[in-house]
């Protein structure tokens, strides 16, 4: 008997619940767990992370099957959105400190923007503009964060 991968996106993602659940499993093993009336610091990460490698489990179960048909496999996944969005994040987060939560958020917007093919510059700028005064708004002065607004 041999185990075959019949469906590899499901099982891609099996893989990656289980490590995140183990992760979290390891990480929360250098908090005090509590018990469930009084719960410690690593107690909800735990269980989180117990439910993630059940449904890690499950899905990468299903995905190795010793019968059945195999699922062909889809064209393979665009990487141009991924890169955009994480490079938006990483730079989102360099530049609140250097150049304010407005200008961040304008480069968050365009650069996450790129991961569109079919780019319309002026949508990217309103949008930008909205999210920018949206985010000032209600990070800065409704919830009170200390962020910067412009650079100092």
């Amino acid at each position: 008997m041999k185990l075959r991968i019949l469906n590899r996106r499901d099982a891609f993602a099996g893989a990656l619940f289980l490590s995140f659940g183990l992760a979290a499993g390891f990480v929360s093993s250098s908090y005090p767990l509590g018990n469930a009336m009084r719960m410690g610091a690593g107690y909800f990460p735990l269980l989180l992370g117990a439910v993630l490698v059940l449904l890690g489990s499950a899905i990468l179960w299903r995905s190795l099957r010793l019968y059945g048909e195999r699922v062909p496999d889809e064209e393979a996944p665009a990487l141009r959105p991924a890169a955009c969005v994480g490079a938006a994040v990483v730079a989102f987060a360099l530049l609140v400190p250097q150049l304010g939560l407005l200008i961040a958020t304008v480069v968050l917007t365009l650069v996450s923007g790129l991961a569109r093919s079919d780019l319309h510059v002026r949508e990217l700028a309103v949008l930008s503009a909205v999210l920018a005064a949206f985010g000032v708004a209600v990070f800065s002065y409704g919830l009170g964060l200390p962020l910067p607004v412009l650079p100092a």
